[in-house]
């Protein structure tokens, strides 16, 4: 109807046009980014073209974890989704992002800017749903904002559209002054504004339609007038002229030159004809239907009857055709043209029928808008008593962080000799915990070494035993080469023996030169083979000596028929972390597994014994194999040197 919705969805694209720089002190490096990054971003043009591209980036931003644990940067995220949804024609999910922004920004100290966009989107989506008192409520908080001495935070830009829509709304619903009031704030602010900005148009029509409204002297809307003259003579091309007309005509109304007001309701009038034929919507409609009727009044005053009746005519057929798109505001307009009609045509029991129309008419739009501003005014004391809940905490919070500032030295003293104290304490227990590892470390290492000493005249004592053997058959060359293969050996184990961990590159030519001589030993009875990971570094993994070699023997002496050929031992190593992994498998004995349950042997008594003392992690696990034959294996904890 009257110019409003075009000016509000202008105001929108302004601020959305405008950067959106957090007032906060930044922080981090990481949030200047990612405000430079929304600035950029805001500043885009919206087109049908980018619209969903744009959506899915300040979707992307929205789910960024940094931006997530910032509820301004979140806000400001809300408020530029709801932005593109009314640009997009979505009303419902631009209401819904608005008020998650609005409920993320409203318990936030300072970020002005992001509030005074917010609440500006706030009363925009208000408006929208024809929530006029709630959009005047958001509006005016905008302003106070802008209007602060923190309004050097805000640019020109926003600062002129948020006054200008505050004073819009506050002219609505009578509040005068505080209307002209706002405008005289924005005037300067546009003064700065590039030439041909829509918000330097705007400021010299609402200031028109307040002066107008005040009844103020024609003098007064006459400069006004003038500077809106210019602007559209400098940028003719950049300003929609039905705005100046519509500004002429007011001006002559007020001064009562009718063949003036006349002149520029019919200009007035072929720039809504021309929308309306492009774009048959109940906006353009209803502008339409009320400018044939502010024609024919127009006409009638200057008693050309038959001209007003025609535009009478005009205004019927749009009814008629769009019955649905009439509201009462807009049929009251066509009401009094038929009034005037009547009047002048003196048929006045006509005009006493029409005007018990229009008063029935008005009589509706009272009760309609008296149950809504109830409804409203009950709405917008729930918004106070929350604003007042938010500043109430707000000073309380304040209050404590004044109290902790006052207690920050003693907090400070009890703090430093908690920390002194829990030190203290600290190093006491590290240091008992240290003693009694290492006291416990070399238990074990005494363990170990008695165990392995034990273990070495087992060894010696067998090794013997065979070399006797040799030499009671009369094998002398055979007992030479043994001894010669045993010094080597005997020398390496006397080598090991000195050292509580040894390389795993030196056990397992230990248990090569044992493996030689026992297959000596048996002439051959068995064959074996040493199997590594071909990535195993056997130089620098160190584990205890002589630990694998007893499980070896174990299964030479009781897993091979030495009565055949064809025994096989095979030792397969594999590194899983810090545990060695020994597979030692053998073909199989019967006689030697009847055997194995009921001999308990020195060495593996010995042997179970230093594993258990290797900790929780070391273990051994023996199973017979489907051939025939049993499977021993270690898990030896090791460590790298």
């Amino acid at each position: 109807m009257k110019r409003r919705l075009g000016f509000l969805v202008l105001s929108w694209i302004v601020l959305t046009m405008v950067s959106c720089t957090a007032t906060s002190p930044v922080s981090t490096e990481k949030f200047g980014q990612i405000v430079a990054k929304m600035d950029s971003l805001a500043r885009v043009p919206v087109s049908p073209i980018n619209g969903d591209s744009l959506q899915k980036i300040w979707l992307i931003l929205k789910k960024d974890d940094f931006i997530r644990k910032s509820p301004a940067l979140l806000a400001n995220v809300n408020y530029q989704q709801a932005r593109l949804h009314v640009m997009g024609g979505q009303p419902d999910s631009a209401r819904i992002a608005i008020e998650r922004a609005l409920k993320l920004i409203e318990p936030v100290e300072g970020n002005e800017r992001y509030k005074t966009l917010i609440y500006n989107g706030v009363g925009n989506i208000r408006s929208m749903n024809a929530q006029e008192r709630e959009a005047s409520y958001y509006y005016n908080k905008a302003a106070a904002i802008v209007m602060s001495d923190r309004s050097a935070k805000i640019g020109p830009e926003t600062s002129s559209s948020v006054l200008l829509s505050a004073a819009q709304s506050n002219l609505l619903f009578f509040q005068y002054k505080l209307a002209e009031t706002m405008n005289r704030a924005a005037l300067p602010l546009v003064d700065s504004l590039p030439a041909g900005h829509v918000n330097r148009q705007r400021v010299l029509v609402q200031m028109i339609k307040t002066f107008e409204a005040m009844h103020q002297p024609i003098d007064s809307v006459a400069e006004y007038l003038g500077r809106l003259e210019e602007l559209h003579a400098l940028n003719p091309k950049r300003y929609d002229d039905s705005f100046l007309y519509e500004s002429k005509i007011k001006y002559f109304e007020m001064g009562k030159q009718i063949d003036s007001m006349l002149h520029y309701q019919l200009l007035k009038t072929g720039i809504d004809e021309k929308v309306y034929a492009l774009e048959p919507a109940s906006i353009p409609l209803s502008n339409l239907v009320v400018d044939y009727s502010n024609i024919a009044i127009t006409y009638i005053l200057l008693g050309q009857v038959a001209k007003g009746n025609m535009y009478i005519g005009k205004a019927r057929l749009l009814k008629q055709e769009h019955p649905k798109w009439i509201f009462n505001d807009v049929e009251i307009f066509y009401r009094n043209a038929l009034i005037a009609l009547y009047e002048s045509e003196g048929r006045t029991q006509d005009a006493l029928k029409e005007l018990k129309i229009v008063y029935n008419f008005q009589k509706e739009i009272y009760q309609t808008d008296n149950t809504k501003a109830v409804t409203e005014m009950n709405a917008l004391y729930q918004l106070q008593v929350k604003d007042f809940s938010i500043k109430s905490l707000n000073e309380r919070i304040k209050i404590n962080q004044l109290e902790i500032q006052q207690n920050r030295l003693w907090l400070a003293i009890v703090g430093l000799g908690a920390i002194l104290l829990a030190t203290l304490l600290f190093s006491v227990y590290y240091s008992f915990r240290r003693k009694r590892i290492n006291q416990e470390r070399e238990k074990v290492a005494l363990q170990q070494q008695l165990l392995r000493t034990q273990m070495e005249p087992h060894f010696i004592f067998n090794t013997l035993s065979a070399v006797q053997s040799f030499v009671r058959l009369g094998k002398n060359e055979e007992a030479i080469g043994y001894l010669n293969q045993f010094s080597r050996l005997l020398r390496s184990s006397l080598e090991l023996s000195r050292e509580n961990l040894v390389p795993l590159e030196q056990e397992i030519e230990t248990l090569n030169n044992y493996l030689s001589l026992q297959q000596m030993r048996f002439e051959g009875a068995f064959t074996f083979r040493i199997n590594q990971s071909d990535d195993m570094e056997t130089d620098i993994i160190l584990l205890p000596p002589m630990l694998i070699q007893p499980y070896v023997e174990n299964a030479i002496l009781h897993g091979v028929d030495m009565e055949r050929d064809d025994g096989r031992i095979e030792i397969k190593l594999h590194l899983d972390g810090n545990i060695l992994e020994v597979i030692i498998a053998d073909s199989g004995n019967c006689s030697g597994l009847k055997q194995e349950k009921t001999h308990r042997s020195l060495s593996g008594t010995i042997s179970r014994e230093r594993m258990g003392l290797l900790g929780k992690k070391a273990n051994v696990d023996i199973k017979n194999s489907a051939a025939g034959g049993t499977v021993v294996t270690l898990s030896i904890p090791v460590v790298f040197g």
